[in-house]
């Protein structure tokens, strides 16, 4: 089963205090990034891996969505969304992504937001995925990015002059890493940037974008606590299509 660490009180009550949390889609700095790559939404059947409170199966709908299935580990990610919304066109229900099972040939888009790094098994969940997709959909995801979380004990460096660096070491030995983030003991699966995309291929897909990203120029000028982000990069995103 999945690490359902959401779950727990003192993760929980840290994480609803994050901007994402609280200002949604508007409040990730990697969403317009992530939105350029999606296909438009109009008439989609749509499944959300990991759908945490529910942003972006609430805005899929505006953008005319047909329904979005949101599934997620956590009760209490699932509770709070349900609270958000009120759209019938919308299933809220709870899966472990470890032993996901979906109808084949049931969406036409698959949508995941730093949910996919938590996951031991990824190859059953990305062929589940693909059986579930009709041919030519899209899938869209992000994830924690191999360099920022390959490390053993992951951290910025400053040196004399007070400039930082991100350190990278263990990067090709594979497997959990255990971090602290809000609590101690948040288990996420590292893989190489070459693993995660040959998957995809092996499973089927064909890649289409791959963005290692980083904050524009605007968003640093917006917030400047987002400059040290252009040092490394922390997220993945990649489109494929089934």
């Amino acid at each position: 089963m999945a690490q359902n660490i959401y779950d727990t009180p003192a993760f929980f009550d840290g994480y609803e205090q994050l901007p994402r949390s609280v200002h949604g889609l508007d409040g990730a700095p990697e969403w317009p990034a992530l939105r350029a790559m999606l296909p438009p939404l109009q008439g989609l059947r749509i499944v959300d891996l990991g759908c945490g409170f529910g942003w972006f199966c609430r805005w899929a709908r505006t953008q005319g969505a047909q329904s979005v299935l949101g599934l997620d580990v956590s009760e209490r990610m699932l509770d709070r969304a349900s609270s958000l919304t009120s759209d019938t066109a919308i299933t809220y229900t709870r899966a472990d992504l470890e032993v996901l099972a979906l109808p084949e040939a049931a969406f036409d888009f698959a949508y995941s937001s730093l949910a996919l790094h938590y996951i031991e098994n990824l190859p059953d969940l990305l062929s589940t995925v693909h059986r579930a997709l009709l041919p030519g959909a899209s899938l869209v995801f992000s994830v924690e990015h191999p360099i920022f979380m390959a490390s053993r004990k992951a951290g910025w460096v400053t040196d004399a002059q007070g400039r930082k660096t991100w350190p990278v070491d263990s990067y090709q030995m594979e497997g959990p890493r255990s971090t602290h983030w809000f609590t101690d003991g948040v288990v996420k699966q590292h893989r190489m940037l070459g693993t995660l995309l040959n998957m995809l291929v092996r499973t089927g897909f064909s890649i289409q974008h791959v963005e290692e990203w980083a904050p524009s120029p605007e968003q640093v000028l917006a917030q400047p606590a987002l400059a040290q982000e252009r040092e490394r990069p922390m997220m993945l995103l990649v489109r494929a299509r089934r």
